[in-house]
């Protein structure tokens, strides 16, 4: 996709967010502490998905499991889109810059095969 067309599908997700909440009155409670709380309370609700899965791959899950886990993962993304906006970051940029960083960080002619941490190698 496109530099626009990214920028455009988060910019529809963040309206479509501020519009669901504003609809119920929730902006006064979606503070940058409150949504941080939410968003880890929903990345632990993705991970009991996985729990005790010997490697969480698709062979492993079934229909009910891929549906809970393709809703926790929304719900993880709605959250960090209003903890973004609350906080006025653009996620688009800061990923690219992030993703800058880590390849300074972890040169690919380096670390490939490595799982180690930066300070490890």
């Amino acid at each position: 996709m496109d530099k626009d067309g990214a920028q455009d599908s988060l910019i529809e997700l963040r309206e479509l967010a501020r519009a669901f909440s504003a609809e119920r009155d929730w902006d006064q409670f979606h503070t940058p502490k409150n949504l941080a709380m939410a968003l880890s309370v929903e990345v632990a609700e993705l991970v009991e998905h996985f729990q005790w899965l010997p490697s969480g791959a698709d062979a492993e899950l079934d229909d009910k499991k891929r549906l809970g886990i393709r809703h926790e993962m929304a719900d993880v993304l709605v959250y960090l889109i209003r903890l973004a906006d609350k906080c006025h970051v653009d996620l688009r940029e800061a990923v690219l810059e992030k993703m800058r960083l880590n390849g300074e960080k972890y040169p690919a002619g380096l670390v490939r095969g490595d799982a180690r941490k930066y300070t490890e190698y």
